[in-house]
């Protein structure tokens, strides 16, 4: 079973944060797979399978610091085997709207990946990475990431959700090669 989890934190005032962008992708996927998000304890799981390939998704009701502790419970309570762990979230090194996948590395300052890290005890794990741009103008990036997308960018964020969904359905599908060979964001991008 592949456990998918979208970052954010909760609350509506951080709804349509830059950093509750895997947040936006994990509810626009439970939407076209058909997978009621229910509310649990500490966030939002939700049972079903992507063309015959069973999975939990998770959104953690945790601010984005601690989310590594509910992805623990949750993986050894459904799936303790760690390289069916999927996190998707949002990255300032990639150009808004950009699409990347990776199946291991650092945090990269994510706090919400550090988080995870240091609770399940591995790096080895899928992430579809979803670009936001870095801040302009000297702007102090823990503002830039808990701000809301400005209205011209929001257009850009509405347009990249499905391809998101796309490259999450491929990586579990299909597999990380073909998922990073299609969707993977270039460098120069």
């Amino acid at each position: 079973m592949h456990v998918v989890v979208g970052l954010g934190n909760p609350g509506r005032s951080y709804e349509h944060t830059r950093h509750n962008l895997g947040w936006k992708v994990l509810e626009q996927a439970a939407d076209r797979w058909s997978v009621a998000l229910v509310k649990q304890e500490h966030g939002f799981l939700g049972q079903g399978a992507v063309k015959n390939h069973p999975v939990l998704l998770l959104l953690p009701l945790t601010w984005m610091n601690q989310t590594g502790v509910v992805v623990q419970s949750v993986l050894q309570a459904f799936s303790p085997v760690s390289p069916d762990l999927i996190v998707v979230h949002d990255d300032l090194d990639l150009c808004l709207g950009a699409i990347k996948i990776k199946t291991r590395g650092g945090a990269g300052g994510h706090n919400g990946l550090r988080s995870i890290m240091s609770c399940v005890g591995t790096e080895e794990f899928s992430r579809v990475k979803v670009g936001i741009g870095r801040p302009q103008n000297n702007e102090d990036v823990a503002n830039f990431v808990l701000s809301p997308f400005p209205a011209e960018e929001w257009k850009e964020v509405v347009s990249t959700l499905p391809k998101a969904v796309d490259a999450l359905e491929c990586l579990i599908c299909e597999g990380p090669d073909v998922a990073m060979n299609r969707f993977h964001a270039r460098s120069s991008e």
